[in-house]
């Protein structure tokens, strides 16, 4: 469909249930018409209305429970949210890939060569080039496109912007290209691969496995290579709370060590036992193992192995919760979850800048004002961005005020679960 006939029929609301489908209600649907629009109005005054475009959405993700245990094969639930990067797409007859993100300088990424360079560490362009690869490495057709794309999950937010955009480039290769036969699961992978390899940053599977699969998601990633997946059965819009996302602004720059660190020093327990991972030895043999472990590795590493063990525990613990309608349970295990990142995992602060804490503080206000009716922990990847809350409803005006009043109006951020992963919208 050429892009201005496309304006028309969304104006129009012949698409209206295509929205529904990805944004649940019908103000959201509203609300949306009008990003689209402007997307597409983009992509004609760069590249024409002369070829047939798709509409394409991947989502943000927000960890449930699961903070950072998936890089040594742990357990996690998440669930994918109504905020989400979008892209008006065209094939090109060519291998050269045109990428123009709303507030960024437009992307031109060669495929004819898809090697990684360390030099492009750090780019959206590696990005690109990463997921063509690994598709590509896949044995999936490729080639060239040109897109318009714009994004409302934060940068930096713990939301996962990076994984959203990556499986946004997946799944439009995959409808472009492959006739939408790349499974979630693949697409997720090969961003993977790219944030890793092309884009230099050793993430885990969580982002783009939530992002990519939609919904509620639990996630066992014992064996990567073939991760057992499973939906959640939880309506929790009936359930009388709000999921708020709280963006602390705080400074996010310069993490990458932290992040890394986290991982090398789980990593390096394992190791030290002689294993490439946690998840390769038993709870019990590793406390059992920590008097031998004291001298071999520092001891933030043992406390962060033990934050592991726990969480795995506690993943099950929510899931069993949300599946048999248990929410009191859900949320002291949400909040234990949340505590251990902060006293063992130690995700909460950088100790490159130890006085700056605003995720310590909006922990300590959301303790305040929800200890024993709701539920509080680190978002994401942590040391900076975003806290999560589960708040009751009657609640939720005065939590939101609070937050805002703190970090900035419209810091907190309410949002909804939502049902589809990476999609072709139109």
């Amino acid at each position: 469909m050429k892009p201005s006939v496309l304006i028309q029929k969304l104006e129009s609301g012949e698409f209206d249930s295509n929205l529904k489908n990805v944004y649940v209600s019908d103000i959201a649907v509203e609300n949306q018409k009008p990003r689209y629009i402007k997307t597409i109005k983009n992509f004609i005054e760069l590249f024409g209305d002369d070829r047939d475009v798709l509409l394409l959405s991947a989502p943000g993700r927000t960890e449930i429970c699961g903070n950072h245990t998936d890089h040594n094969n742990g357990k996690v639930l998440a669930a994918s949210i109504n905020l989400d990067a979008i892209a008006v797409a065209a094939k090109r007859d060519d291998l050269i890939i045109n990428e123009k993100s709303e507030g960024h300088s437009m992307n031109t990424v060669d495929i004819s060569d898809l090697t990684a360079s360390e030099e492009c560490y750090g780019k959206s362009s590696s990005m690109i080039k990463g997921v063509v690869a690994g598709l590509n490495n896949g044995g999936y057709n490729i080639g060239g496109f040109d897109a318009c794309t714009t994004s409302d999950v934060m940068g930096g937010s713990g939301l996962s912007s990076s994984a959203a955009f990556e499986v946004l480039i997946g799944t439009v290769v995959s409808h472009l290209y492959n006739d939408g036969n790349v499974d979630p699961v693949t697409i997720a992978k090969v961003a993977q691969y790219s944030e890793n390899v092309f884009f230099g940053k050793p993430s885990g599977l969580l982002d783009q496995m939530a992002s990519s699969v939609g919904t509620f998601v639990t996630i066992d990633f014992e064996s990567t290579q073939d991760p057992v997946i499973q939906k959640v059965d939880f309506d929790f819009a009936e359930s009388g709370y709000s999921l708020c996302i709280v963006d602390t602004h705080g400074n996010h720059s310069d993490l990458t060590d932290d992040y890394a660190a986290v991982r090398g020093e789980m990593e390096s327990v394992a190791k030290a036992l002689g294993k490439d991972v946690l998840r390769q030895i038993p709870a019990d043999e590793f406390f059992k193992s920590i008097p031998l472990l004291v001298g071999k590795v520092n001891d933030r590493a043992i406390l962060r192995a033990t934050h592991f063990y726990n969480e795995n525990v506690r993943v099950e613990k929510a899931i069993k919760a949300l599946e048999t309608n248990d929410f009191e349970s859900f949320k002291e295990t949400i909040t234990e979850s949340g505590f251990s990142s902060f006293l063992y995992n130690q995700n909460v602060f950088t100790p490159k800048n130890p006085t700056e804490q605003k995720l310590s503080l909006a922990l300590c206000l959301s303790q305040q004002l929800l200890e024993g009716k709701g539920a509080w922990r680190v978002h994401g990847g942590g040391f900076a961005g975003t806290i999560q809350a589960f708040v009751p409803n009657d609640l939720l005006d005065e939590y939101k005020n609070t937050m805002d009043s703190v970090f900035g109006e419209g810091s907190c951020h309410v949002l909804i679960i939502r049902p589809v992963g990476g999609t072709r919208v139109i």
